[in-house]
């Protein structure tokens, strides 16, 4: 897709230098929306708008809404009030709110100055909901019945005001504002005679959320029953708009990113990478290494406290690395295990005893096996191959005991701390690699020196 879209975007750009604008047209108009999104992202600046004026109208406003936030700004510097009006007339509410979030004031005062009034109003009723809420990403265009219309009655509104809605597929039966029910066009199509009254056909089994309920948890009940869009409703259960499915994934693209983000010990950030210059990427990052770098602190005290038994077997030394990374790495696989359940509602905190003796169980079976193979590599390599005497058969068993109890502690770190953030009413992915890493270095440090004192002569 990436290739074809190169190829598209250099023929495009023989074409335009060539001025031959009638094939430019020919060929886009055959395009998908965010194919032509991707080709413009490749396009000079200065060249968008003319690009832009060779689309259809409609085809135009949904190539729009595909674009980069930084592109849309650069096309909307570029083209006419006028152009600018006919783009937001095509345009949905929540695509609208989108846009406007992403804009500078400069640039929002203009949009909404070409927007119509009722747009113009919509879109302030919404910029109002919190930030990640479902108030934040439903839209208003929905199509409304009433229980006492009848199925002719129903679908010639669908024919008239359908064109201006974003889905059609369900309709939504209103008393009074009050959501009743709903119905589907499949329910209206295939009803015994256009006669029927509506509330005799609707499913008043409503699967609801309200304005303020979290973006995420939207989308993950969309996931679960499988709709294509959801009606959101107020504390009154008065319908205020819809959650469609193109923002639901949207949703959970964006989720998914933060998560990532945060697992890998980075803040999270609104732009894609290729967007991101250094100094973006170090203002993401920094912050994270420099507190994972002081935390690392511990583990040096850790060390050094213990320097006159490192002193007396110099040849634990060279087992702290593998120690160290095997802890972190276990309680790493551990946390994101739970992280991805929590996400996805599998696990709640009550469930917190089970999940960390299933994992105290697994970290058994790890660990012994672990430690099997630890102790039959001490002794072949480091002892036999080699032939370093210092380390015998009681050192690789300190090792080798060091890690099975590591591996243990360190799953239940690893399981335990993501449950508990989520609890407290942070983001579980606070609790991963990164922070879960230094605390699993330290333990296995602390269990490593306490095994060797305790076994080994001259270091009680």
């Amino acid at each position: 897709m990436a290739d074809h879209s190169v190829t598209v975007e250099n023929t495009l750009q023989v074409l335009l230098s060539e001025k031959k604008y009638t094939t430019i047209r020919d060929i886009m108009v055959t395009m998908n929306p965010a194919d032509i999104a991707a080709v413009f992202s490749g396009v000079e600046t200065e060249k968008l708008p003319l690009l832009f004026r060779l689309l259809p109208k409609e085809l135009a406003a949904e190539s729009f809404v595909e674009m980069e936030s930084d592109q849309q700004e650069a096309l909307i510097r570029g083209i006419s009030d006028s152009e600018l009006r006919q783009v937001m007339d095509e345009l949905y509410v929540d695509d609208a709110v989108d846009i406007v979030e992403e804009m500078p004031a400069n640039v929002v005062q203009r949009i909404l100055a070409q927007s119509d009034p009722e747009m113009r109003k919509e879109i302030n009723e919404i910029l109002q909901y919190p930030e990640n809420s479902a108030g934040s990403v439903m839209t208003t265009e929905y199509v409304k019945l009433s229980p006492n219309m009848t199925v002719g009655d129903a679908i010639l509104r669908i024919r008239r005001t359908g064109v201006d809605k974003e889905t059609i597929y369900t309709c939504y039966v209103l008393d009074n504002r009050l959501l009743v029910g709903t119905v589907s066009v499949k329910s209206l199509l295939l009803a015994p005679n256009d006669l029927q009254t509506i509330d005799s056909i609707m499913d008043t089994s409503l699967i609801t959320v309200t304005t303020h309920t979290d973006q995420e948890e939207v989308a993950q009940m969309m996931s679960k029953y499988n709709l294509l869009a959801i009606p959101v409703v107020d504390g009154d259960n008065r319908m205020v708009g819809i959650v469609t499915f193109d923002d639901a994934m949207d949703v959970m693209e964006d989720e998914v990113t933060e998560d990532m983000e945060i697992m890998a010990g980075m803040t999270p950030s609104d732009k894609t990478y290729l967007k991101s210059s250094p100094v973006d990427l170090f203002k993401h990052r920094i912050p994270w290494l420099a507190l994972l770098m002081v935390s690392a602190t511990f583990t040096g005290l850790i060390i050094t406290s213990f320097e006159e038994a490192l002193a007396a077997q110099v040849a634990l030394t060279a087992f702290i690395p593998m120690l160290m990374d095997t802890g972190g790495n276990s309680g790493s696989q551990s946390s994101v295990t739970v992280i991805r359940a929590i996400s996805l509602n599998e696990l709640d905190f009550s469930d917190l005893p089970k999940v960390i003796w299933k994992e105290i169980r697994t970290a058994a079976l790890c660990g012994i096996c672990l430690a099997v193979l630890c102790f039959c590599k001490i002794m072949l390599v480091d002892r036999l191959l080699l032939q370093n005497e210092d380390i015998t058969v009681l050192v690789a068993a300190v090792v080798c005991l060091t890690m099975a109890i590591t591996i243990i502690c360190a799953k239940i770190v690893g399981c335990s701390l993501p449950m508990l953030a989520k609890k407290l009413g942070f983001d579980p992915a606070v609790m991963a690699s990164p922070f879960i890493t230094t605390i699993v270095d330290a333990l296995s440090l602390l269990v490593y020196f306490g095994i060797a004192c305790a076994l080994l002569p001259g270091l009680r």
